[in-house]
């Protein structure tokens, strides 16, 4: 008998695997921070005996140098990886034991298309593959974007991923299940995914890559790719350097005068609570990233890298979750750190910021209004309010003078974005109003062209 428990990593779109029999186990594309897939293997009374990355991950640091220290485990790295610390080389065909005793083995198929080194892993039961770990290879419905690692290289991946999607198609068999990494919500995926589970029977019926000739194929998929967050250009060096451990104890507490000190120097305030609660009071010049939203990966876009961020949060729980989910993309420690509400932390004398929130209902009652619209222009092309400003949220923060004077109406898909754009703006002392709305309700409003 053998098991596989799926590590939601929900904030970044990706998933980490534990897999083995009764007694052994692998961890696949670990998070930075192991200690819950430590925990997943003391639940199941196993031992990690090999971590595995399928690739150089480019949206997130790994965990897998250091939960190989901590458990004694073999650490297995594809050949092809450079990276500066000691590793077994992984190469196609190579056979590694997981459990004897269940007759569990894991095989490592060559399949470059994400990264040129890409590697996937199935999980055989008696020599049968009853799992596949596919990284950034094959996903549910997709592939993993091909045009992470260097421009030239782009379409040539994309015709790798073709060819790795139906190496993996034509080797294993139909009830195989396929265990992406990416594709729940993560820009390393070249689609959206639909759907949590699938097998390769199914991928078959429906994923583009085996069901399109490799011309159609390549020529949709470049032409979807969408933006590439910032930060992962920090990702991979730190991942091929050998990250370093992380440090999830408490930051140092800030006061009101530190808060106001450290805005002062140009430093990042980043009020973590939701986005109701932001805009009916705030401290004047903070930036609102929710931490119930994708806060590692829109912060991590967005900010400068390397500028000290403090963080406040609504609870010690809040602020713990948050300063998890920052440290998988490296914003290892926040500068400081504050819990509460607005009374906390303004000192004495001052008032907390404030602006509105709309729907789009009450756009279309205000026909004058500035309307900006800060969705990413894959998005933008698919509808929008004719004369609306278009900058995507991820460009804002170096665009506020294209802006034109007057009242603001930001807007993105759902609220969160348009929320973000709206701190951005309220702090650079502009009049803003968040439309804290569904788009959907823009076409019912008639605002869409």
């Amino acid at each position: 008998m053998f098991f596989v428990d799926t590590i939601e990593v929900a904030g970044l779109g990706n998933r980490s695997y534990l897999a083995g029999g009764e007694r052994t186990a692998v961890a696949v594309d670990p998070p930075r921070d192991v200690d819950q897939v430590i925990a997943a293997a003391a639940r199941r009374g196993v031992r990690i005996t090999q971590v595995v990355e399928t690739h150089v991950h480019n949206d997130y640091v790994t965990g897998g140098l250091e939960l190989a220290r901590i458990t004694g485990a073999a650490y297995l790295v594809p050949a092809g990886a450079r990276v500066s610390f000691a590793r077994t080389p992984v190469h196609d065909g190579d056979r590694a034991a997981i459990d004897p005793a269940a007759g569990l083995t894991l095989r490592a198929l060559a399949t470059p298309g994400h990264t040129p080194h890409h590697t996937s892993y199935a999980l055989e039961e008696n020599g049968t593959a009853v799992a596949v770990f596919t990284g950034g290879s094959l996903l549910i419905g997709t592939v993993g974007r091909p045009d992470l690692v260097e421009p030239r290289l782009t379409e040539h991946l994309a015709r790798a991923q073709h060819a790795s999607a139906r190496r993996l198609a034509a080797e294993l068999p139909e009830a195989t299940e396929v265990l992406p990494t990416h594709g729940f919500g993560s820009f390393c995926s070249a689609t959206q995914s639909e759907g949590t589970a699938t097998t390769i029977g199914k991928e078959k019926e429906t994923n583009d890559a085996l069901t399109r000739d490799v011309d159609a194929f390549v020529a949709d998929l470049l032409a979807g790719l969408d933006d590439i967050p910032a930060y992962y250009a920090h990702m991979g060096p730190a991942n091929a350097t050998g990250p370093v451990p992380v440090d999830l104890t408490p930051p140092a507490v800030a006061d009101a005068a530190e808060i106001a000190a450290r805005l002062a120097a140009g430093e990042w305030v980043v009020d973590l609570r939701n986005r109701v609660a932001f805009a009916d009071g705030h401290v004047s010049g903070s930036f609102n990233f929710e931490a119930e939203g994708q806060l590692a990966t829109y912060l991590a876009w967005l900010i400068p890298w390397g500028k000290p961020v403090t963080l406040l949060a609504e609870s010690p729980e809040q602020l713990a979750a948050a300063q998890r989910e920052l440290a998988r993309v490296g914003i290892d420690r926040p500068a400081a750190a504050a819990t509460g509400s607005p009374a906390d932390w303004l000192r004495p004398g001052e008032t907390p910021a404030t602006f509105r929130r709309a729907t789009f209902a009450d756009l279309a009652e205000a026909p004058e209004a500035v309307v900006l619209d800060v969705r990413r222009a894959s998005e933008q092309a698919g509808g929008h309010i004719p004369g609306s400003v278009h900058i995507p949220l991820h460009t804002l923060h170096r665009r506020l003078d294209e802006i034109p004077a007057g009242e603001v109406w930001v807007h993105c898909a759902g609220g969160m974005r348009a929320a973000i754009a709206a701190s951005l703006l309220d702090a650079a002392g502009r009049d803003v109003v968040a439309v804290d709305d569904s788009f959907e309700e823009a076409r019912k409003a008639g605002l869409t062209a």
